[in-house]
Parts: structure tokens; sequence; C-alpha cells
């Protein structure tokens, strides 16, 4: 195939350039205008929230979550072992210390049956995180929490519209945090949201998130704030975004389905998982590569025009936190890790290219 197919791109329409055509003209095209209001209210509604809070980026997003539940130097916040760094990093500016906990062996996700272990008395919040797109285990982690009286911030960043016993991810948290980044299931370029059921959460949210600036009298500052403002331009594509998403997770699961078909009979791949209780949006449709080299194979397909990516290397490993984990059961997540492989996943995929890049897969692994 002489055509590149990258591991993701974004689904932009004559929808989304309208929208966004409409808040230019609007002359509304910084942090002010309708469209930053109704992205805010339709995706709070569509995920079973009350409050929606827009941000700049998802990093900024579980770093507004954690400075607005109180965590502060000295404090510990539990997080997966194998996640992106900006999870850690975000308790880290904070001046909290990350605490990562392995994960479950199928779902990749924070094993529940490991936190308990590394509560301490500084421990103030849990931040399971949603990863590929498969829901972690809440009902276990949130009885944890309410038995120790710990927050839990749902990282849902990788995870829009994913299902949990039949609730949407990030109706789950004291406050649950997305990322609309453009490799995400719908995408503002940029961008993040906050979501809470609770009142005194999001309106302390909204004043943190403009620079401390009291809503009641301008340009008066009686707490640091930040200036984590998602811009109307922003929110007008991911209003459009939002009217598509379902049809997006039915592409996924499809995409997924027929890569299941096309991959379940090559014993090198251990195929993602859907457990009874989750809806799997398959974010990425991501494998573990078994006794086989997973970098020559990611060398090989790209040979083939075929993009694909590592898995994200653990906490652990990571040289700005390495020192600072003394934990050595961690091992799941390391093996996972280093296995990891991940495929194309755009909505944009058609069912000849999926096919095609299971026949080059296939033919990686036969011929090595």
């Amino acid at each position: 195939m002489n055509k590149f197919i990258p591991i993701s791109e974004p689904n932009i329409s004559q929808k989304e350039i309208s929208y966004v055509q409409k808040a230019v003209r609007s002359g509304w095209v910084s942090s002010l205008g309708a469209y930053v209001e109704k992205f805010e209210n339709d995706f709070a509604k569509y995920c079973g929230r009350k409050y929606g809070v827009s941000v700049s980026n998802g990093t900024v997003a579980l770093h507004l979550a954690l400075v607005t539940l109180g965590i502060d130097k000295g404090d510990e916040v539990i997080i997966p072992n194998f996640t992106f760094v900006a999870i850690a990093n975000a308790v880290t500016y904070t001046g909290a210390k990350p605490v990562p906990v392995d994960i479950e062996p199928d779902t990749w996700n924070i094993d529940p049956k490991k936190i308990e272990a590394k509560i301490t008395k500084k421990t103030k919040a849990i931040i399971p995180v949603h990863t590929y797109g498969h829901p972690a285990d809440m009902d276990s982690i949130l009885k944890i929490a309410k038995e120790y009286n710990l927050f839990v911030v749902e990282d849902a960043a990788e995870a829009h519209g994913a299902e949990y016993k039949g609730r949407k991810v990030g109706s789950l948290g004291d406050i649950s945090c997305f990322s609309f980044y453009g490799n995400k299931i719908i995408t503002t370029g940029e961008g993040g949201m906050c979501l809470t059921d609770d009142e005194n959460l999001y309106k302390k949210m909204l004043l943190l998130r403009d620079h401390g600036m009291k809503k009641e009298k301008k340009y008066w500052h009686e707490v640091i704030g930040y200036n984590y403002r998602l811009t109307n331009l922003q929110a007008a594509l991911g209003c459009a975004q939002l009217e598509r998403i379902n049809d997006f997770i039915k592409i996924k699961r499809q995409n997924a389905k027929l890569y299941k078909s096309l991959l379940k009979d090559i014993p090198e791949i251990t195929l993602p998982v859907e457990k009874k209780y989750a809806k799997n949006v398959y974010w990425m449709f991501s494998m573990l590569i078994n006794n086989y080299d997973r970098d020559l194979i990611i060398e090989k397909l790209k040979k083939a025009n075929i993009d694909s990516r590592v898995f994200f290397y653990p906490i652990s490993d990571q040289p700005i936190y390495k020192n600072k984990v003394k934990d050595k059961n961690l091992e799941i997540s390391k093996k996972i890790a280093y296995q990891g492989l991940s495929l194309p996943s755009s909505t944009k995929l058609t069912a000849k290219e999926i096919k095609y890049i299971c026949d080059s897969l296939e033919t990686i692994i036969k011929n090595k």
C-alpha cells in the first residue's frame, strides 16, 4: 500500500469547519463565547454529570482537579504505574508525591487489590485511569476510597463514551478529567475538561481556572489561580465533534472487532479484552507481542507504510521518578509496557486498510 497509514488522525467534517467559522465571525475567539458554555454543558450532560469546566489540556485538568481537592505538599496520591507521565507530573505540580501501583494483567488498569498496601496517613487521593479506552474496576476503587476517606480523581482522557456497568466513565469520581488532544476520540486540538456533581468543587474550579479572579469583582484575586481556559474556537470544534461522538465510538468498536477477527489465530499476539462490566471504546487498538522483538515489528511495519507505537513506559522506569519509587512489586506493569504495541486506530480507517495492516503484521511474525 502506497499510502502511509498513521496511528491516528482527527476526523474533521464540514460541521466542525462551519462551527469554527461561526466562532471566528462572532469575534469571540478567546476564552469567552457561546461555544465554551455550550461545550461544557453538553459534554457534562453526555457523561451524566451536572457541571463541566473546560480547560486548555488534559494535564491541567488533572492539576486543577487535585488543587481544587486540596492536594498539597506532603500528601500522597495513588496512581497506576502503567500510564502516561502526565498523571505523575500533575501530582508533582501540587507538591504531593505520586505513588505508583501495579496493574491488572488483562485490562492494564490499576489493580484494586494492590491499592490498600500503598495507603498511608499521607494518602489523600486515588487516580484510576481508563487505559486505552477500557474502564477501570471502579466499584472496588470507590469502596477503598470510601473506607479510607480518599478522593477519587477519575482520568478518562482515553475513554470518552466508555461505560462501566452501564454508566459513562467520567461520572464516577469526585472529579473526572478528560483530554481533547488531536488523537483522542473527540478533539478540540488541545483542550480538556473537568466534570463533577459537587457545586462547591465546580465553583472552586471556575475560580482557579481564571487566575483566581472573583466573579463578583473584576481583577480582584484572593487566591493563586491559573490561566487554564479553553478558547471559543476550540470549544466550537468540540461541540461539533461531540455531536458525532456516537458514530466515532461505533466505528472504533467495529474496527476493533475486525482487528480481533483477523488477528485472533496468531499465537504471538495477546488481544485487548472487554470485561463483562465494561464497554471498551478502544481509543487505541493495543495488544501484547509475545516471544518476538516488538521494536523490530514497528520497524518493519513502518517499511510497509504502517504507523504503530509502543506502550507507555512505567512511571517507575521514568528517569524523573525512578529514584523516588522504592516499591519493587511492579512487575506486571514493567512486563506489559515493553510488550505493548498499538496499531492504527483512526475512525477514518477503512476495512481494506485494517486487512492490509493485519496481513502485514502476520507476515512479519511468520517470517521471523
